[in-house]
C-alpha cells in the first residue's frame, strides 16, 4: 500500500512534546480517531473517554537501547546501528554516514560491487570492541549485516558509549530517557529495541491510572524492534518476541466477551498475531517472528490499533489496511494532512477503532 500523499517537511516532529512549552508532558500530543471512514480530532489525554470498560490495550515492554555508536573503518568515520542480537551471539548491524544531523544516509565508503562486498570489513568501536561484518541479512540485501564482535561486550559498550538512534528530521540528540516508554521493563538478558516502540510514548503514569480506573485493562507483550532506517521501505525482518501466558489468557477472555483488543503500536500487532493460531486463540509463545501482516493475511486477534503516522511508502501501512481497510486509512491520512498533524516518533498519534454499529449499544469486536 502506498498513499498518494506527500508529507511536508514542516510536519515532522522535531522535538518531544514536553519540550515544546512550559508545563507540557508527553501526553501533550494530538489524537486522530478513525472509526471506519468517520474521523474525529482529539487531544491524547481524551483517550480514556474514547475507550470503554472491558477494552484491552496490548503494550510492548521492550526497553530502548542506546543503539548508535561512533566507529572507524581505517581512517573513515562511521556510525554503527546495532539492530538485533542473534541467538548465536552475532548482531545485525547497519553502517550509516555521520553527518551531524542524526544519521541520514547509508554508509558505502568501503563498498565493493556485488552482494558480499562488505564481508570481512572491520569496524573499530569504543572500549576496544572490534566488529567484523560476516554476511548480509538475506531479506535486506546489503543494508543490514550479521557481524561478530571481539573485545568487550556490546551491551556494556552501548551503555557507556552509545546514544539513541536519531534521524535528520529531529532537532538534536536527546537523552535515552526520552526514548523510553512508561511500559518499558529491563529484560533479564539486557536485550531491547534498537528504536523506541513509539506509539506508547505519549502515555504517562497519570493517564495509565485513569484508564485503569475506567475499566480499561493492559496486556504486556515484548517485541524487540530493529532499526527502521529502511532505504526502500522493505518489509520488517525477523524480530524476537514474547507473549506471556497471563497476557494470552487475558486477550482470549476479552475476545470472548464484549471488549475490544487494541494494540499499542505495530510491534504489539506483530507479536500478538504471531502468537495466534488459525482459530484466533492466542497462546503463550516466545522466539522469532517473521510475520508480515497484510490485507491478504488479515488479522485474527486485533480489533483496533493506536499508532503513529507513517510515511506514505512505509510497509506498516499494509498492516493498518489489514486492520481498518484502505478507505479508512486514506481518509484518516487526508485528515491528518489537512489538520497539520505531526509525524514520526515525537509526533501525534492515530487511533483506529471498529466502526460503531448504530443499532447496538456496543459494537462487537469484529464489526469493521
Amino acid at each position: 500500500m502506498t498513499l498518494a500523499v506527500r508529507v511536508p517537511e514542516e510536519l515532522s516532529a522535531r522535538i518531544p512534546a514536553e519540550q515544546r512549552g512550559p508545563g507540557l508532558d508527553r501526553d501533550a500530543v494530538r489524537l486522530l480517531v478513525s472509526r471506519g471512514t468517520e474521523v474525529s480530532h482529539h487531544a491524547f489525554t481524551e483517550l480514556p473517554r474514547l475507550l470503554r470498560a472491558g477494552d484491552l490495550l496490548v503494550v510492548n515492554t521492550s526497553p530502548t537501547l542506546a543503539a548508535a555508536v561512533d566507529g572507524r573503518v581505517g581512517h573513515a568515520r562511521v556510525v554503527v546501528h546495532f539492530s538485533t542480537r542473534g541467538d548465536d551471539g552475532r548482531w545485525a548491524v547497519e553502517l550509516r554516514e555521520p553527518d551531524g544531523k542524526g544519521t541520514t544516509r547509508a554508509w558505502t565508503g568501503a563498498a565493493r560491487p556485488g552482494v558480499g562486498g562488505l564481508a570481512g570489513l572491520e569496524v573499530r568501536l569504543p572500549g576496544g570492541v572490534r566488529l567484523v561484518l560476516e554476511e548480509p541479512l538475506s531479506a535486506c540485501g546489503e543494508r543490514l549485516w550479521w557481524a561478530r564482535t571481539a573485545g568487550a561486550g556490546v551491551l556494556g559498550m552501548l551503555r557507556e558509549h552509545g546514544r539513541p538512534i536519531r534521524y535528520s528530521y529531529t532537532e538534536r540528540d536527546q537523552p535515552l530517557s526520552v526514548y523510553q516508554t512508561v511500559f518499558a521493563l529491563p529484560s533479564a538478558d539486557g536485550a531491547g529495541s534498537a528504536e523506541m516502540p513509539s506509539a506508547a510514548r505519549p502515555f504517562t503514569a497519570r493517564l495509565v491510572a485513569e484508564l485503569v480506573s475506567r475499566g480499561v485493562q493492559f496486556a504486556p507483550i515484548t517485541l524487540h524492534t530493529g532499526v527502521a532506517s529502511q532505504e526502500a521501505h522493505e518489509p520488517p525482518y525477523p524480530e524476537r518476541f514474547s507473549v506471556p501466558e497471563a497476557s494470552a489468557r487475558l486477550i482470549n477472555a476479552v475476545k470472548a466477551g464484549d471488549g475490544r483488543v487494541v494494540a499499542v503500536g505495530t510491534t504489539a500487532v506483530r507479536a500478538v498475531e504471531s502468537a495466534a493460531g488459525p482459530d484466533g486463540v492466542v497462546r503463550a509463545r516466545a522466539g522469532w517472528t517473521d510475520l508480515v501482516v497484510t490485507p491478504e493475511r488479515g488479522v485474527r486477534v486485533v480489533d483496533g490499533l493506536l499508532t503513529g503516522l507513517h510515511e506514505p511508502e512505509a510497509s506498516h501501512l499494509l498492516m493498518l489496511e489489514a486492520i481498518a481497510g484502505r478507505a479508512a486509512i486514506d481518509r484518516g491520512y487526508d485528515e491528518a494532512l489537512r489538520g497539520l498533524y505531526l509525524w514520526h516518533e515525537f509526533g501525534d498519534v492515530h487511533l483506529l477503532l471498529p466502526e460503531e454499529d448504530p443499532h447496538a449499544e456496543h459494537c462487537s469486536s469484529n464489526c469493521w
